[in-house]
């Protein structure tokens, strides 16, 4: 194919005014360097990451669109109270969408191997009609697999693997999820399965707990239910589950710890005024709660809350390690690691007030995916 010298791309910026704006931009589309490709995007999911970065914290009631340069926009206003923390964003034009797949349409010396080959893709600027990324970035996908099969092929794949890794290297075998009814929970019970994983998953509605049951699930808890308190205890004394993997944070958090600390009471010999001596773990990985995480009292002194960042995890990682990672999710992106999409829609679709409402209210269910080169040319 003949490579334009320049493509479409979503780009977010806050101003020093305290203005979200969201954009396509026209920019050129770089030459790939010696250890870089070019890929043609033709798919690429809208993740919870992503809403974080198009938007920031504005405040969506306040959402208009418009146009610049011919192209759509979408301006909202942030709350005064959150432009302390955007300091080091203030002014910058970010690329937005954090992966995908396509083709690729040009390679640098070291990466002609790569030439024509479908490939997932790891690294911001995915919104787009064009990438050019390092080849090391991409995973090349099989002859059989779509560019919408691959499109989610990095970001919960390696997230699952890296919670799976993360829980072995603390001598775990089970723990707690939140928000068990995402993709990423739907992958996690198929995962945990395969590698003998005890794990406890925490959804917050009834008919969430029967679609995990339904592929298989054995610990579902339901955070509505008047007796999740107890239940909660009752299976992490069962499991012995001390470690929690946390989606929402807010009370969740603290509750959880709380309910860590009853169960391992229970087995306890003697009184100590520091609690248990059972080592409890929540690593907060994502903020579906956007208020403070809370810990009360009543879960001892053993005990340690931290981030969890995907992206810390694999740049702790060597080569080797890295390739065995990708190598399981290119043999799973079907069974283990697959996604579930909605109806495509196009960069531009992705800007309009009515699509947003509606994936911006990150519910459980299909993943809104974007096909780059639909309605543009």
């Amino acid at each position: 194919m003949t490579i334009p010298l320049r493509g479409l791309e979503m780009r977010s910026t806050i101003t020093a005014d305290g203005v979200m704006d969201l954009r396509l931009v026209e920019a050129a589309v770089a030459d790939p360097a010696a250890d870089e490709v070019l890929v043609r995007m033709e798919a690429t999911p809208i993740n919870p990451t992503d809403i974080g970065l198009m938007f920031g914290p504005s405040d969506l009631g306040s959402l208009e669109s418009g146009t610049a340069d011919g192209l759509p926009r979408l301006t909202a206003r942030v709350p005064a109270g959150a432009m302390s923390f955007l300091r080091l964003r203030l002014g910058q034009s970010l690329r937005v969408g954090v992966e995908g797949a396509g083709t690729v349409v040009g390679a640098g010396e070291r990466m002609r191997h790569l030439e024509g080959r479908r490939v997932a893709v790891l690294g911001d600027g995915c919104f787009a009609q064009f990438r050019t990324i390092s080849g090391d970035a991409c995973l090349e996908l099989p002859d059989d697999v779509s560019a919408a099969e691959g499109a989610s092929a990095l970001v919960n794949p390696l997230t699952a693997l890296g919670i799976v890794e993360t829980l072995r290297r603390n001598g775990g075998r089970a723990m707690v999820h939140t928000a068990a009814a995402s993709s990423l929970g739907k992958m996690l019970v198929r995962l945990a399965a395969e590698e003998g994983i005890v794990l406890v998953n925490v959804v917050r509605r009834p008919e969430q707990a029967e679609m995990l049951q339904a592929i298989g699930a054995q610990h579902v808890l339901d955070s509505s239910a008047p007796d999740f308190k107890d239940r909660l205890v009752e299976t992490i004394a069962s499991t012995g589950a001390m470690t929690c993997f946390d989606a929402v944070g807010g009370k969740l958090t603290g509750r959880i710890l709380w309910a860590m600390e009853q169960a391992a009471s229970r087995s306890a010999t003697s009184y100590s005024r520091y609690g248990t001596a059972a080592m409890k773990r929540a690593y907060v990985y994502g903020t579906l709660d956007p208020a403070p995480v809370e810990i009360g009292r009543g879960i001892g002194l053993t005990w340690s809350v931290s981030g969890w960042l995907l992206f810390d995890f694999l740049r702790d990682l060597d080569a080797v390690a890295q390739a065995r990672l990708h190598d399981r999710v290119r043999d799973g992106v079907r069974t283990i690691f697959a996604s579930e999409y909605g109806h495509p829609i196009g960069l531009a679709d992705a800007l309009s007030p009515e699509v947003v409402a509606d994936y911006a209210r990150r519910r459980t269910g299909p993943k809104v995916l974007i096909d780059p080169q639909l309605g543009l040319s």
